[in-house]
């Protein structure tokens, strides 16, 4: 027990440095670009899901968090909401990097969120065209307790590390158990590699609605715990808070239970055609 928890502290350490930097640069990009990004999201038309899809992969604080805000508002599209929330990347993309993962796999994951974000989008406002509300009443687009805008970046930045670096070391104390007691081989043939099962149960966890969920499902994958196409579903079904802000902010309760299943059948689906066609990734 004694050397599991000195491999989890060890492994925990050596990612600060990267995640601090890491962070330290998206609050950059997002205090520089990031009321630039929403008011393009925001002005876009019938093209929102496509700007929604491309913008929602780039690492910005509180971005679906904002874009249920403008969905609540009915500035933006029901599809324009779901390409977002299906191509944000939340803390995957810090912990890839973390982790030095291939830049290659980290683009072809990145660009493969986007296309489905944005082609989904584009067929969910083809379906659901004229049934959406005129009127506007978007507020409070910054969620504080999230985003820490008024902090400063570099503030901001240590916060964010600290938080994930917990989370890190829950996930990897209990990875690291698992892996003592059961053995990689038997890991590596649990249920969340095996067809549709997977991408079933790795939505489920996606569903989590905070960074918690892209933590354990990114780093499943690279302990080679989850398929690609599984790892895709959780990580496509996963908002970050954009869902609780959508509960907070939009009144109709049914609409927001009909978005979750929504989302949740698109990364399953996604989830499930990437495992049995696309597992190259």
């Amino acid at each position: 027990m004694l050397d599991i928890i000195l491999d989890t502290l060890i492994d925990a350490a050596k990612l600060i440095p990267f995640l601090f930097l890491t962070y330290l640069a998206m609050e950059y990009l997002e205090h520089r670009t990031g009321s630039k990004a929403q008011q393009l999201v925001k002005r876009a038309g019938k093209w929102g899901p496509v700007w929604g899809g491309i913008l929602g992969a780039l690492p910005q604080c509180g971005f679906s968090a904002a874009a249920s805000n403008f969905f609540a508002g009915r500035v933006i599209s029901l599809g324009t909401l779901l390409a977002i929330y299906l191509s944000t990347s939340d803390e995957m993309l810090p912990i890839l990097i973390s982790e030095r993962a291939p830049i290659a796999m980290i683009g072809r994951i990145l660009f493969a969120k986007m296309v489905i974000g944005a082609v989904a989008g584009l067929l969910i406002d083809m379906l659901f065209a004229g049934k959406q509300a005129e009127h506007e009443h978007i507020h409070d687009l910054c969620e504080h307790d999230h985003c820490h805008c008024e902090e400063g970046i570099v503030r901001s930045a240590f916060n964010h590390t600290m938080q994930i670096t917990f989370f890190i070391l829950l996930v990897t104390f209990a990875l690291n158990l698992v892996i003592h007691f059961v053995g990689e081989d038997t890991l590596a043939g649990l249920i969340l590699n095996r067809p549709v099962i997977g991408p079933l149960l790795a939505g489920v966890v996606g569903l989590i609605p905070n960074c918690a969920a892209s933590v354990i499902i990114t780093q499943l994958y690279l302990e080679q715990a989850m398929s690609v196409g599984a790892m895709m579903s959780g990580l496509l079904v996963g908002a970050g808070i954009g869902l609780l802000v959508l509960f907070r902010v939009n009144h109709d309760k049914k609409q927001n239970i009909k978005i979750v299943g929504l989302l949740y059948f698109v990364g399953v689906i996604a989830g499930i055609v990437i495992d049995l066609f696309l597992t190259g990734i």
